[in-house]
Order: structure tokens, then sequence, then C-alpha cells
């Protein structure tokens, strides 16, 4: 190739080189935050999640409470349950399991607390952070079928402890709290 035939190329004006800098910026920062924002969404997708994950039992709705049916879990996070719900805030006493799952499915979190010797303390620290969290979607009930003293159950979730710890039990509210899982 000759000298002229190198010089017939025409040259870029100063607009023209700033006009594709410009460009290439641009696809830069949008491949940028393309790549910053996959990475947040597969971060959120791998943290930890409180509590245990059980297998799903299926949402079936029983006509009538089963007379013996045992759930994967005690207390119960998923399976045949009520057509109807149990109201939300606090019981004194236990609520039907079946009931229960309904809670669970509907995006409801529930805090069983089991004292044979007695845990007025743990039961004030429970009720306060159900007052602090309002009752919407959780429910606290004396719960005296499991071995830990305190569970927190959301639809195929647990988190059981053997005292009150707010962090915990929180994060569990929080992170389950208003998912509906009906299908």
């Amino acid at each position: 190739m000759s000298r002229q035939s190198r010089r017939k190329k025409p040259r870029l004006t100063e607009r023209q080189r700033q006009a594709r800098r410009q460009k290439w910026l641009l696809i830069g920062g949008v491949v940028g935050v393309i790549a910053v924002l996959s990475g947040l969404l597969i971060a959120y997708a791998l943290r930890d999640q409180p509590g245990e994950q059980f297998p799903d039992e299926g949402n079936l709705h029983l006509e009538a409470e089963p007379a013996s049916y045992i759930w994967n879990t005690t207390p119960p996070t998923s399976g045949p349950h009520s057509p109807q719900i149990a109201a939300w805030g606090e019981h004194s006493e236990p609520v039907p399991e079946w009931l229960q799952v309904h809670n669970l499915e509907d995006g409801g979190v529930i805090m069983h607390y089991n004292c044979p010797d007695g845990c007025e303390d743990a039961v004030a620290e429970l009720r306060d952070i159900l007052n602090d969290k309002g009752t919407e979607q959780l429910v606290l009930h004396p719960y005296p079928n499991m071995d830990s003293t305190i569970a927190l159950t959301a639809w195929t979730r647990m988190l059981t402890l053997d005292e009150v710890d707010r962090g915990q039990i929180e994060d569990f509210i929080d992170a389950y709290r208003g998912i509906d899982h009906h299908r």
C-alpha cells in the first residue's frame, strides 16, 4: 500500500473523537451497572436465610380438622390445613395446628413458646416483639408439643431457640412475613 492510499483515509475531527469516547464510556458504564446489579442479585439469592428449611407438604384445604394428621415438622411449617386462619396477634391457648398452617400460607409468622416450668420473662419479651412489629401476620401462642422453649415458623421454615434472641427473631420475621404461598 502506498503512502498516498494510506492518506486517503479520512481523519477524525476532535468532535468525532470525543463522540466516540463518550459512546464507549456510556457502553462501559451500562456494562458496569449490569455487572454490579447481577452481582447483587446473586448475593441476595445466596445469602443465608434465617431458620431451617423443610420440604413443602403442599397447601391442600381440608373440610374438617384431621383426627391424626402428622406434619413433617413440629410445629408444622406447611401441609394440609383449615380453610380459615387463626386471628393474628396473641393467644392465651394453643392455636390448632391445622389453623396455624393456613396462617403460614397467608404469609404469617408464628412465635410458639413452651414453658412447662414457666418463662414469664421470655413470653414478655416475645410479646414486646409482637407489639413492636405489629400484629398483622404475626401470631404468638403457647405450644406445648415441642422440645425447644421457642420456635418461629413460616412457610417451610423454622427457627428454634432455648431463649429469646431478639435479633434472630426479628430477622426471621422480616425475612418471611408477608410472603403469600397460595398456588
